[in-house]
């Protein structure tokens, strides 16, 4: 009985150290590799383990790139998996070119993958362009019509551009710039509606594709649709604007007017009083000529009777309608 457990104690130790022995010496691996015709040594892979690089990640790319005929070394995929690449993603973006006959290194791939791109992506787009839809873009023609147009853009990637090229936002604000500026050129919006080929020809002639990572192939117009009278409007707004102005210059001058008129009335006032006063005065003077000898009794009394005349008159003429110029018909 203790002979049995003694064994099973020695089994579970022999497998406990078998197991990390095959952590440390990966011997399928080795032998996988060694069957693929990749010359590796089990020093290496041990090397790798101290070096904290996963074996498989290096191995199975690498038997991968010898069966394509890449000629691709060990060092330079542990050496990109150290750097913190995607050593699958780039061998396979390099047999996927290699397929078909797009010219790209190892060092390019690394980089472009590096740089936070898809580079197996980049190249299954160069083989397939990939379409990019634009939203709606708004202009206005000469004529003051609003052109609503959408268009589709075929890109391809650009493998030499991809590291620091700009990427499909640029591409869709550029092709937006082109339509404003093709719209906002035309004489009339229907100009646009009769040649819409106008707008891909003239986008495509400005190179708006330089400096970013696709090369455009064509533009297709989707949609053309007409929207508001934009100058109309414009129009209309402007001579509400301008009649608000009249109206508020309008009601400056009456308030003017106004302060005028009573400022009118004011010296009115004014001049009746001083009239009033220098009435006052009247009777004054006449008593102090009186007293001085300079007018006589009889003086007065005339005075007093052309003054009695007049205020007659001046009723008469009042009263009589037909007399409006105080002579007789």
């Amino acid at each position: 009985m203790d002979w049995n457990v003694e064994l099973l104690i020695i089994i579970a130790i022999a497998l406990i150290l078998f197991t990390v022995f095959l952590s440390f010496f990966p011997i399928m691996l080795w032998i996988s590799a060694l069957a693929s015709g990749v010359r590796i040594s089990i020093i290496t892979l041990v090397a790798m383990r101290l070096r904290r690089v996963i074996p498989s990640r290096i191995v199975n790319p690498l038997i991968k790139a010898t069966k394509a005929g890449l000629g691709l070394s060990i060092n330079q995929l542990e050496s990109h998996f150290l750097a913190g690449g995607n050593v699958d993603r780039v061998v396979n973006a390099l047999i996927a070119a290699q397929r078909a006959n797009i010219p790209l290194v190892f060092e390019r791939a690394a980089a472009i993958d590096l740089a936070g791109r898809d580079v197996l992506q980049a190249v299954q787009m160069s083989v397939n362009p990939r379409v990019i839809e634009t939203p709606v873009v708004s202009a206005v023609a000469k004529d003051g019509i609003e052109v609503k147009v959408k268009a589709r853009v075929t890109v391809r990637a650009n493998i030499d551009r991809l590291v620091g090229g700009a990427g499909e936002e640029t591409i869709i604000a550029r092709v937006g710039e082109g339509i404003v500026s093709t719209n906002g050129s035309a004489n009339s919006h229907k100009d646009v509606l009769e040649n819409p080929d106008l707008i891909s020809r003239t986008v495509l002639a400005k190179g708006l594709d330089a400096g970013t990572a696709f090369e455009i192939l064509s533009i297709d117009i989707m949609d053309v649709d007409i929207g508001k009278n934009i100058g109309a409007n414009l129009q209309t707004e402007q001579a509400e604007a301008d009649k608000r102005i009249a109206q508020a210059k309008a009601e400056e001058r009456r308030a003017m007017a106004v302060a005028q008129e009573q400022e009118m009335k004011a010296r009115v006032v004014e001049m009746r009083a001083k009239v009033v006063e220098a009435e006052s005065e009247v009777p004054l003077a006449m008593a102090e000529a009186l007293k001085g000898g300079n007018l006589g009794v009889m003086d007065y009394m005339n005075l007093k009777n052309i003054e009695a005349d007049t205020q007659m008159r001046g009723s008469i003429g009042k009263s009589d309608p037909a007399r409006g110029d105080g002579k007789e018909g």
